[in-house]
Parts: C-alpha cells; structure tokens; sequence
C-alpha cells in the first residue's frame, strides 16, 4: 500500500477489510474487527492470526498517529498524550479514572477554528480535520492504558469543535457505540453553537448527549468570548438545543469555564439560570486553566463556591468540574502548545 494512499486500521470498514484480505477465509474479517474494536489490540498484537498475515497487515495498515508524549499526574488518576498525525499535526488525548468510572477525552480536529479568547486550541488555530480512524485511535489507546479497568464514558470535548467535522464524528461515534460496546448515553458530543450541527445530531438515531461550551448568556459578552455567536445567537441556539431535548429526551449540558471578573458575577448567574432553567440544563462549571497568551485570571476556588451555590440557589443543577492534570498541562490544547515550541519526535511504546 503506497503512502499516498495510507489509511489507518480504524480507517477501514468492514468492506474495505475484506478487500485486503481476498485469500483468507471469511471468519478473518470477524476476526480482525473484533480484535481492533472489542479488544483495541494493536495489529502486531493479534497472535490468532498467522505470522505472516499479522506482519502484512501491520506493516500495510500502521497507526495514524504516532505518540509524541505521554504524561501523567501525580496521582496516577490522569494520563495525556500527544500524537503527531499527517503534515506533523499536533493533536492530544485525555484518559481520566474516577471511582465509578473511566473518561476519555478525544479531540476531533488539530487546533480549532472557533477562536475562543480564553482556549490555548483556539488561540493555535485550525490545522485540519482528524478522520474516523484518527478519533477511533485515541479511544483504542485509553483503552489499552487503562488495563483492566472498562472504559465507560467518551466525551468530544478536546481540540476541534466537533460539529465542524460532523461526518468524521459521528462514524467515530456509531462504531464506538455499535463495535466497542460503549452506550450512545455514554458518549458527549460538545460544541460552541454549530446550530446546524445541532439540528443534524438531533435527526440521528443513536441519543448522544449534548455539552454546549456556553460561557456567557448574554450576546454582548458571548460574542467577545465565543466569536461564533455572532453567526449564531443565544436566540436560535437556545431554540436548536430545545428541539434536541425534544427529539433525543437526554440531558443537557451548559459548559461555563469561570473567568474573573468577566462572567462569575452575580448578574451573570442570573443570566444563566434563565437559559438553563427553562431547558432543564445541567450547569458543569470550568475553573478555567492558565492559559500562554490570556492574561485574564480563572476565578479562584470561593468565587467558584460562590457562583455554583448562587445557581443553585436559583434552581439551576450545578457541578463543578474538578481541575484534572494541571500538573501535565491536561486541559485542552496545552501540551500541544507547548510542544509547538519543541522539535516534533515519535516516543517509542
């Protein structure tokens, strides 16, 4: 198989495998598939297959990605990693473990077109689309690392916006659902407002649950901090995320990273409490991560206290997101910042 035409062994469907195995007998096919997806063994892994065939298919069908980091917290909870994809593309992986559960965050795109000021993937800008196979390799490798314990939960709230690379998404989300076994309500879907992303999820049959990256209720700050508002207001993207409850029945969710001084104030949980009252939205605060190139602090743990009581108080469900590998630059976008400033090598595992 040439270069040019290289594709990943999550690139593949069920047809396209069976084009590359003509001469096997048709049980390989099944094998090969339940090995990458109920399994998520790496190709050189699969002892039931011949040697020979094992080799022809590793060499032919190598990794999309190629790990460039790997990092851990100090309490062994959260691991991230940094692959390098096509054109040198720098694109990160989160795998977190909770006691009743384990997370992987994947990203859907390098870098990010949306321009949000307070995000290091938005500052980076868009390089381009990850394909199927590429976010179906990072749910492969938190698998893997996660040993023993079962993968529970996958959320598309990484680098990209996954609504702009709707097609590469959603054929990663129904094979994570129908192939690796991991329930529809299990697997997030984020987005800053791509309405007619919205309103395409809502016509699909599997029910994903909806994250909306909010981070203001009102158009004149939220323009400032999501530029795509802009091209789609509060008005039409509180309407498209109603028509989803209706169509899906699933739980909504407004994403709030919590800036100082910008949108942790009283009057902006009073706006927020009106937008998510009426729709039921369960309200997940960010305590937003320093971020190279925004000087804006985050609101410090009182201030969070403050504003999720103050939520609550005015009927809103409210969580906040615990801060998970600020030691290993975890949140979105980081440690690819980071290592765009140093030379792009593979790390051998």
């Amino acid at each position: 198989m040439s270069k040019a035409a290289h594709r990943g062994p999550y690139d593949l469907s069920r047809e396209d495998l069976a084009g590359l195995l003509p001469d096997e007998p048709r049980y390989r096919v099944d094998q090969v598939w339940q090995a990458l997806y109920g399994q998520s063994r790496r190709l050189e892994e699969m002892t039931g297959l011949p040697k020979e065939l094992r080799a022809r298919l590793a060499d032919e069908l190598s990794p999309s990605l190629t790990m460039l980091a790997e990092s851990r917290s100090t309490d062994g909870r959260t691991t991230k990693w940094l692959w390098s994809g096509s054109g040198r593309s720098a694109v990160e992986t989160v795998l977190m473990l909770y006691p009743d559960r384990a997370t992987v965050c994947v990203s859907s795109q390098a870098g990010c077109a949306m321009g949000c000021s307070f995000c290091a993937t938005g500052q980076a800008g868009f390089v381009r689309h990850l394909t199927t196979g590429e976010i179906l390799e990072q749910v492969a490798a938190a698998r893997r690392a996660g040993g023993s314990r079962r993968l529970t939960n996958v959320v598309f709230m990484g680098m990209g916006e996954p609504l702009a690379n709707y097609d590469s998404v959603w054929g990663a989300v129904t094979r994570i659902h129908a192939d690796m076994g991991i329930s529809a309500r299990h697997i997030t879907v984020s987005t800053v407002g791509v309405l007619p992303g919205i309103r395409r999820l809502a016509r699909e049959d599997l029910p994903v649950n909806l994250a909306v990256s909010l981070h203001a209720a009102n158009d004149r700050l939220r323009n400032t901090l999501v530029p795509l508002n802009k091209r789609y207001p509060l008005g039409p993207l509180t309407e498209a995320c109603r028509q989803y409850l209706t169509a899906k029945g699933r739980r909504l969710s407004f994403e709030w990273a919590l800036i100082s001084g910008v949108n942790d104030r009283p009057s902006d949980a009073d706006e927020l409490a009106g937008l998510a009252r009426p729709l039921s939205a369960h309200v997940n605060l960010i305590p937003l991560n320093p971020t190279p190139g925004y000087q804006v602090r985050g609101t410090d743990p009182a201030g969070v206290r403050r504003f999720r009581d103050d939520l609550r108080a005015r009927g809103v469900n409210t969580t906040v997101r615990r801060n998970r590998g600020t030691d290993i630059d975890a949140a979105c976008g980081q440690l690819a910042a980071r290592a765009a400033r140093l030379p792009l090598e593979p790390v051998p595992h």
